[in-house]
């Protein structure tokens, strides 16, 4: 509350938080910092299991943390979520759309199948999470949603294509939501992690890496972005979602990266595309290098599929 009575966005004491994907990896974290400084928050994941475990390692610790499944593709469960949580609670101070999966390798390696699973959980998610909170943030007069995009929203990303897709697509909802938003007293940021050490590197639970690429030499690729743990970025990113940063790139060095991109994007992009070669050498496993394998039709669209 305000000094006038109005109620106002709590950061973050006191305040009602509800994470997506919270039940490992950057959510986990996300949890536990915003519990530690005094917030209750709603661990919302397919993993109900491990939901539960964080929200009980919360408690042990003297916060307050609960565990609901939640398949963000489902859109009207989403929003019963949203809505028993602010029947139990009062209000929601903040969203955090985090659930996301990725499907790593070459685009010629995709199937229809692949596109629509990131495409479902990656965008659709953040999409069924707004729907869900963003009037309801309207009528109580504040809130604040937080989008988990990526820096591969923001700069081109060979052999993440559907990931970084959906990342960019997630982005631009942001900043558009942003805009529209400000005049009601919501708040939106788009939170844009450089390489966070998580189990998305290899693919995750629901996600998964190209046939042709070698997990152990994928991750020894990944080290070499000098990738930080979930909870070093849990504690940046609150901070500067409390200033009400609109994009927040995590760690910062990745803001130059983004700048050179934006700067001088052909350039950029030649530096890319020589990268990509000498990633493909790194990871592809020997044999299935580009130009050794005849493309085949995606799986949707064979006869008798």
């Amino acid at each position: 509350m305000s000094d006038e009575g109005t109620p106002t966005i709590r950061t973050f004491h006191d305040a009602v938080a509800i994470i997506t994907g919270g039940a490992s990896g950057i959510g986990a974290a996300l949890g536990r910092e915003l519990a530690r400084q005094g917030a209750r928050v709603i661990l919302a994941d397919r993993q109900l299991e491990m939901a539960s475990q964080v929200a009980a390692s919360i408690n042990d610790a003297g916060g307050k943390g609960e565990a609901v499944e939640l398949d963000v593709r489902d859109a009207i469960a989403f929003d019963a979520i949203v809505a028993l949580t602010i029947e139990r609670h009062g209000r929601l101070d903040y969203l955090f759309n985090n659930a996301g999966i990725a499907i790593g390798g070459e685009i010629r390696e995709y199937r229809l199948d692949d596109w629509r699973d990131v495409v479902d959980v990656n965008l659709m998610g953040v999409v069924h999470g707004v729907q869900a909170s963003y009037g309801r943030m309207i009528a109580q007069g504040f809130g604040h949603i937080v989008n988990t995009a990526s820096v591969a929203g923001l700069l081109p990303s060979p052999f993440m294509g559907s990931y970084t897709t959906t990342k960019h697509a997630v982005v631009g909802l942001s900043r558009a939501l942003r805009a529209e938003a400000a005049r009601y007293g919501v708040r939106v940021s788009a939170l844009c992690p450089g390489v966070i050490r998580t189990p998305i590197l290899t693919g995750g639970r629901f996600g998964r890496i190209g046939q042709a690429m070698d997990s152990g030499l994928a991750l020894k690729m990944w080290e070499e972005l000098r990738p930080i743990e979930p909870e070093e970025l849990a504690l940046r990113a609150l901070r500067a979602v409390a200033a009400n940063q609109g994009t927040i790139i995590v760690p910062g060095w990745w803001r130059l990266v983004c700048w050179l991109n934006g700067t001088a994007s052909r350039l950029f992009e030649r530096g890319v595309a020589s990268g990509l070669e000498r990633i493909i050498k790194q990871v592809v496993k020997p044999g299935t290098a580009p130009g050794r394998r005849i493309p085949t039709a995606p799986r949707d669209l064979r006869p008798g599929s």
